[in-house]
C-alpha cells in the first residue's frame, strides 16, 4: 500500500523519463509562507507545475467554514486543467517543508476523483540532494497544452463538526501538544481541542531526516492511539495537517475520515465545547 501513496524521489527520477511520465505538482505553503511560487521559482523540480494551496486547493474562509474549507469542485477541476491534467495522468505532489501540503493536495486530488496520486517523500529537501532542478521563470502554458480531466468530489470520506462531537472512533487532533492542550493558541478563536480527541501531532510521522517512518513504525504508532482498531477520524487548525494522517493511515491500508474544518470551523462556534487539559 505504501507505494500507492508515497513515492521514493530516486523511483520519480526514473519515471521522469518514461514516455508517458507522471505530472509533477509543486505545493510548497506553510503558514508563515502561504505563498511558495517565489520558490518555485528559484528551484524546482523539472517540469513541474506551481499550485497554490490557499487559491486552488481550498474555498474562500469564514468563520462558518474554517480558514482552508475544501474547493468548488469546478473551481478546482478548472485549476486542474491549467495545470495540465488529463484523465489518465499519474500525479506525484510535493512541497519543501514537512509534507503537510503536500497531503493536503493529495487529499484533494483523491477525493475529487483522481486515482493515481503519490506524494513525494521527502519533498523537495530530499530531491535537491539527489536530483535534477531547474530555476527561472516557468514557461507559459498554451491553451493546447491544458488537460480534460472532469472531477467530482467526494470520493474519501469527511466528517463534520456535527459528527466529530460524536464521532464513534478514535478523533486523532494532528496540531501541536501545546495547541492541543490549550497552553496557547496562535490563530483561531478559542484555545483547546475537540472533546474526545485524541493529541497524535502529525510531525511525529516523520524521521528526523523529515521522511515518512517506516511501515512497521508508524503501524506502531497508531496503534499506540487505538487508530488501528475501528472508524478513525482526523482535524487540526484548518485541514491541511490532518491529511498528513489520512495519508500514513492509507499507507498502511486503513482508510481515515478527514474533517475539512477542523479547529478553525470548530472553535468559531462559542457552543460548541473547548476542552483545556493536559494531554
Amino acid at each position: 500500500m505504501r507505494g500507492t501513496v508515497y513515492i521514493t524521489v530516486e523511483r520519480l527520477a526514473a519515471e521522469l523519463r518514461w514516455r508517458k511520465a507522471p505530472r509533477v505538482l509543486d505545493v510548497r505553503w506553510t503558514l508563515e509562507e502561504p505563498d511558495g511560487y517565489a520558490a518555485h521559482v528559484a528551484g524546482r523540480i523539472p517540469r513541474s507545475v506551481y499550485v497554490d494551496l490557499e487559491g486552488e486547493l481550498s474555498g474562500t474562509p469564514s468563520p462558518g467554514e474554517g480558514r482552508h474549507p475544501l474547493p468548488d469542485i469546478g473551481d478546482l477541476q478548472g485549476a486542474a486543467r491549467r495545470w495540465g491534467l488529463n484523465e489518465d495522468d499519474a500525479v506525484v505532489v510535493y512541497d519543501d517543508a514537512d509534507g503537510a501540503a503536500a497531503a493536503r493536495a493529495w487529499w484533494v486530488l483523491k477525493w475529487a476523483g483522481v486515482t493515481d496520486v503519490r506524494i513525494l517523500d521527502g519533498g523537495f529537501r530530499t530531491w535537491a540532494g539527489h536530483g535534477t532542478t531547474v530555476s527561472g521563470p516557468p514557461p507559459k502554458r498554451a491553451r493546447k497544452d491544458r488537460g480534460n480531466i472532469t472531477l467530482r468530489p467526494g470520493h474519501l470520506p469527511t466528517i463534520g463538526a456535527e459528527e466529530a462531537a460524536h464521532f464513534e472512533g478514535v478523533l486523532l487532533d494532528a496540531r501541536a501538544p501545546e495547541r492541543y492542550r490549550g497552553e496557547f493558541e496562535p490563530r483561531d478563536p478559542r484555545a483547546g481541542h475537540i472533546p474526545g480527541a485524541v493529541s497524535a501531532p502529525y510531525t511525529a510521522n516523520l524521521t528526523p531526516a523529515g521522511l515518512m517512518r517506516p511501515a512497521e513504525e508508524l503501524a506502531a504508532k497508531f496503534s499506540a492511539l487505538g487508530a488501528l482498531d475501528g472508524p478513525v477520524a482526523a482535524y487540526c487548525g484548518s485541514g491541511v495537517t490532518a491529511a498528513h494522517h489520512v495519508a500514513a493511515l492509507a499507507s498502511l491500508g486503513v482508510e481515515a475520515s478527514l474533517y475539512p474544518g477542523s479547529w478553525s470551523q470548530w472553535s468559531a462556534d462559542p457552543r460548541r465545547p473547548a476542552v483545556v487539559a493536559s494531554a
